[in-house]
């Protein structure tokens, strides 16, 4: 039996609730203060309605891995919602996401200086605030990921920092092993990564984003550096799948 929205909505915003105490657990653990981990509350495949029911329950920080996906919910829900963008971004997509999301936040996925480029230029054209991004490293060498080798972060970094005027360079992102098997090595391995742009843009650390961490890792995560977890099936149930795949 399907279970009713409204159960649905009030479990979403139990589980809310329960990941926001284990993010301040985890971070007294490494001795930092909650308030410097932000929960990207991230509703990939689920229906608008628990995002607003999340959105009535005080929650304002949401996430999509689909450029369609979130254009098509942003419009429906309240305008003081800070929207990450988290999957690969098509050049041809960047300026309808732009334009159809005026409230979105940051863009978590840069992977390439064409990509920064287009949201440089779409930025610009459409006349709104400079947008933050994160510069996407990919940690486990996995083909199937997006996200630049590490050895080329600082660059592509640098060419946010000093030829994107519209841009703001936030940090850096990862996804970890879906076995979680290499975890602390990604983790690590981001860490050494924003040592290094740190070094060569001359940025203090604690003015840099760490995102990562996701369902299965986001406590460690916190416990090795990330301000910026990403949480979705532990909110909003397991994902639910069309039989057609969405489009980016």
């Amino acid at each position: 039996m399907a279970v009713p929205p409204v159960m649905a909505e009030g479990a979403a915003a139990a589980a809310l609730r329960t990941v926001l105490q284990r993010v301040r657990q985890a971070a007294e653990r490494s001795g930092r203060r909650a308030e410097g981990v932000r929960v990207v509350a991230v509703g990939k495949t689920k229906p608008v309605s628990l995002v607003r029911g999340l959105y009535d329950a005080g929650h304002r920080c949401f996430g999509e891995n689909y450029v369609q996906e979130i254009m098509e919910k942003a419009p429906q829900l309240p305008l003081d919602i800070e929207w990450h963008f988290i999957g690969h971004l098509q050049s041809n997509k960047v300026k309808p996401l732009l334009a159809a999301v005026p409230n979105l936040d940051m863009v978590e996925s840069l992977d390439s200086e064409k990509i920064a480029n287009h949201l440089d230029r779409a930025v610009a054209s459409l006349g709104r605030k400079p947008l933050k991004v994160l510069v996407q490293v990919n940690t486990s060498g996995e083909e199937s990921k997006s996200g630049v080798e590490p050895a080329a972060c600082v660059e592509l970094a640098k060419h946010v920092k000093l030829g994107c005027s519209n841009l703001i360079f936030s940090g850096l992102m990862t996804i970890g092993m879906p076995d979680y098997t290499s975890t602390p090595e990604n983790f690590r391995m981001l860490s050494n990564c924003r040592n290094d742009v740190c070094k060569a843009l001359g940025v203090p650390e604690e003015q840099f984003e760490l995102s990562m961490g996701m369902s299965g890792d986001f406590e460690q995560a916190i416990e090795m550096g990330s301000t910026n977890v990403r949480i979705g099936s532990t909110i909003f149930g397991p994902r639910e799948y069309p039989k057609k795949n969405q489009s980016q």
